[in-house]
């Protein structure tokens, strides 16, 4: 019995060193440019097939392991090298999708394919650590993964408008979240850390360095001046990316990536200004944030100024927010003045 069990694992265990090579390669593999035209639809539809067949591979290989008598050495070799086949034939249809459909869309494409490798990888390990008889309920659930994973490819951006247009979205659900939580610091009065501060048990004594001061109040809301104009930023270029946005040439494709690229820059930036206003703040320290994310706004509305999804109708807004960038950063400058 022991030795049939060996036999039966090996190919599993075969079978999950290369799917570990094949992760590698995904993560790290360029695509290639191929010899062939390249055609969006046929891409999508073979991505597709070849996510369905994951799929219904990995159940064929729970099924197998899932009841008696157990499956032979035989059945376990072939059920490995379809699983193998099935995986290859994803990372190869990955691996049609050229640079020039877009970065964006190139990484969620990648990300999926990769959640895909990483669950069948999962659900070998399940089988392999399992008792041999059979697999518990609760060991087919974890393997749910793999399934997840392969149902993803039908959420995914058809072209890279529509990558980037999620991309942003993402962005601005970040920003909104920061600026609530601010928001709500602020309001909870002049002192965040009231409810830990009159818990007598604790022994803390009211300590200064968890209040703002008045001058700190000051340059507190020309911060969420800028981190307003961060939200407003982005809702903005969202619309018109929604609104203007094509995939049709390399160069609109170029353009949508240079946004995304930097728009994915906001929220880190916002987190981090907004990190440095707790006190005891370091009005240096802000001044510095603020000058970090003041940047970043202005690179963001430039390069969009700049891109197809401008139209002149759109410039207004444009200009507008850059004005509401440069006016609370010259406000934080000024506040901050004495401390440099």
């Amino acid at each position: 019995g022991a030795l049939r069990a060996m036999e039966v694992r090996e190919p599993l265990r075969e079978l999950q060193s290369v799917l570990r090579a094949v992760l590698a390669r995904v993560r790290e593999g360029e695509p290639g440019e191929g010899r062939k035209p390249f055609e969006l639809q046929h891409f999508w539809d073979a991505l597709g097939q070849t996510f369905k067949v994951t799929s219904q591979e990995a159940t064929k290989l729970i099924l197998a392991f899932s009841r008696s008598p157990l499956t032979s050495a035989e059945d376990c070799q072939k059920l490995s090298e379809d699983v193998q086949n099935a995986v290859f034939a994803v990372a190869t249809v990955y691996y049609w999708l050229p640079k020039g459909q877009g970065t964006t869309l190139r990484k969620m494409v990648r990300d999926a394919t990769t959640e895909v490798v990483e669950g069948m990888i999962q659900l070998t390990e399940t089988i392999l650590s399992a008792p041999l008889e059979r697999l518990s309920q609760e060991q087919l659930i974890s393997t749910g993964g793999v399934w997840e994973a392969c149902e993803q490819v039908s959420n995914l951006p058809r072209d890279n408008q529509a990558a980037v247009v999620s991309a942003l979205a993402a962005c601005l659900g970040v920003v909104k979240d920061a600026l609530e939580e601010m928001e709500h610091a602020l309001v909870e009065g002049q002192d965040p850390y009231s409810d830990i501060m009159e818990d007598e048990e604790l022994g803390f004594p009211g300590n200064r360095d968890t209040y703002w001061s008045e001058a700190d109040r000051k340059l507190l809301s020309s911060c969420m001046g800028l981190m307003k104009a961060s939200k407003a930023c982005l809702k903005k270029v969202l619309g018109v990316v929604k609104a203007y946005g094509k995939a049709d040439s390399s160069e609109q494709i170029a353009q949508l990536d240079d946004l995304a690229d930097i728009a994915n820059e906001i929220s880190p930036s916002v987190d981090e200004l907004a990190l440095s206003m707790y006190p005891p703040m370091n009005q240096v320290t802000v001044r510095f944030n603020a000058a970090k994310l003041a940047s970043v706004l202005k690179k963001v509305l430039e390069i969009t100024k700049t891109s197809h999804v401008c139209p002149l109708s759109e410039e207004g807004w444009v200009q507008f927010l850059t004005g509401a960038v440069d006016h609370n950063m010259n406000k934080i400058k000024n506040f901050t003045q004495g401390q440099l």
